[in-house]
């Protein structure tokens, strides 16, 4: 298993989802739903990327920085 950092662009904004999984294309795959449940109305996506990926050991996290 993974820990991957995932950053989303959006038209106005940049997320990032941090998820456990077993392969990159399963990373992937949980992008949509993890926004569904995030956003009332989901806006488009215009890229998705693997920032990091780390195999997953007690105490591997991730910090995130937020600019403003």
């Amino acid at each position: 298993m993974f820990l991957y950092k995932i950053e989303i662009e959006y038209e106005e904004k940049i997320a990032y989802l941090i998820v456990l999984a077993d392969s990159d294309e399963k990373a992937f795959a949980t992008v949509e739903g993890n926004a569904a449940k995030h956003f009332v109305k989901t806006p488009d996506i215009r890229s998705i990327a693997i920032i990091e990926k780390k195999r997953t050991e007690p105490g591997n996290g991730y910090l995130i920085e937020v600019n403003g």
